[in-house]
């Protein structure tokens, strides 16, 4: 049976290693403490305070490539330094450590014998003695090559992802012109102008609107808003809009034409990713006597539209209860009829217009302060009603959060007559 001295039982109470086991680690210790300085994953660097280099772990030698004897006495830390980094050691680098007494996490680059270079992270501190004077400086050196590639792959990887935002915005804008029409019919009697407000390049919008010539001396015009934005949205409007301009060339009677974008929207997306819109359809139709014309009105789902007349009146043209378009087989269309007047001006929105953030309005802006500024408004021209709505979307700034469209058409009274 093995007996254990009472020398030894003291060193194991103690945590202390015993006999000669001890002696060997203490040896081992003090190589362990060496061996980290030379072969630590980080170089190490001690300078004088004119930055003559004193001291120089292996570590730093090896990645730049030099023997310890060429560097040792001979040379500067700023020496190591490409022109680049000299500049910002000698004006930024220096006189912040010499005022804080340390510095960390610099980027710089270090020049290696061969002369290529070695992107690297650099903190120094300024060791002093016990009178609190500087002796040395201290500098670790840390190498940032995995990390310099892992921020050039990133930022070619943010430039590529900029290139194809740009690519997709030239997309985007290019498709949303196809979805308008290039220029709006001119039509005898009558003064037309619209406007399309776009809330974000990122994405196309549902917003359409059109006006065309239809048999018998006749017009056909719609405006309108398809749920949702991007291609799917895009899809549907381009849909609208030629089966509303193919309808009304087959009947013109406008709650004929929304029925039929009905029927058409509700039998291509009534799976398990519907699709719908409102629409305000409209046929104008010339008064040969009293002059103007008599505009019949249907509404799916759609804002009413606003008559701003020649005696400086302004109030919606009611179409209550019209449904929105493509959701039921069969919709309810509101309908209503109006004689535009020389001097009346009628204006189609679409709802970005009504649900823009105003600040003044404290909230959403509102179909009553949209009817309030077009009373403020009339009487009004086509062109001058679109300035106007263009200008107050320019007030809501980022507020608008949805395209809008807007559609003015109006009656010309005689030039003495007309409004300045």
């Amino acid at each position: 049976m093995c007996e254990t001295s009472d020398d030894a039982r003291d060193e194991e109470s103690s945590g202390r290693l015993p006999g000669d086991h001890q002696a060997d680690f203490s040896a081992l210790l003090e190589d362990s403490v060496e061996d980290l300085y030379e072969h630590a994953p980080c170089g190490y660097l001690s300078t004088l305070l004119n930055g003559q280099i004193a001291k120089i772990n292996t570590t730093l030698l090896d990645w730049l490539g030099y023997e310890r004897a060429d560097l040792v006495g001979r040379r500067t830390f700023s020496d190591l330094l490409t022109v680049g980094g000299r500049l910002y050691h000698e004006t930024h680098f220096a006189p912040l450590l010499n005022m804080q007494g340390e510095i960390s996490g610099i980027a710089l680059e270090l020049r290696t014998a061969d002369g290529s270079r070695l992107p690297v992270l650099v903190t120094s501190t300024v060791k002093t003695g016990s009178d609190g004077s500087p002796q040395l400086i201290r500098t670790t050196v840390f190498d940032a090559r995995d990390r310099r590639a892992y921020e050039t792959e990133l930022l070619r990887a943010r430039q590529e992802s900029e290139r194809e935002r740009e690519r997709l915005k030239a997309l985007n804008t290019t498709l949303q012109k196809t979805l308008l029409p290039p220029a709006l019919t001119n039509v005898p009697g009558l003064d037309v102008a619209a406007y399309y407000h776009i809330a974000s390049t990122d994405e196309v919008g549902g917003d359409f609107y059109d006006l065309f010539p239809l048999a018998s001396g006749t017009w056909g015009f719609f405006l309108g808003d398809v749920c949702g934005k991007g291609a799917a949205a895009a899809a549907v409007t381009s849909l609208a809009r030629y089966t509303l301009r193919a309808a009304a060339v087959y009947n013109p009677d406008p709650a004929s034409v929304l029925a039929n974008l009905n029927t058409v929207l509700n039998h291509e997306f009534n799976g398990d990713d519907p699709r719908f819109c409102t629409v305000i359809h409209g046929l104008l139709t010339p008064d040969d006597h009293g002059g103007g014309f008599r505009v019949t009105l249907a509404s799916g789902g759609h804002p009413a539209a606003l008559l701003m007349d020649a005696d400086g009146h302004a109030d919606y043209l009611p179409t209550p209860g019209g449904q929105l378009i493509g959701v039921l087989p069969t919709a309810h269309i509101a309908t209503t009829t109006v004689h535009l007047n020389p001097g009346d001006t009628v204006l189609l929105h679409t709802d970005g217009l009504t649900e823009a953030h105003s600040a003044s309005a404290g909230g959403r802006y509102g179909d009553e302060a949209l009817l309030e500024f077009a009373q403020g408004l009339a009487p009004t021209t086509a062109h001058d009603a679109v300035a106007a709505i263009r200008d107050l979307l320019d007030t809501f700034g980022a507020g608008v959060d949805d395209d809008t469209a807007v559609l003015a058409l109006h009656v010309p009274r005689s030039t003495s007559g007309e409004p300045t």
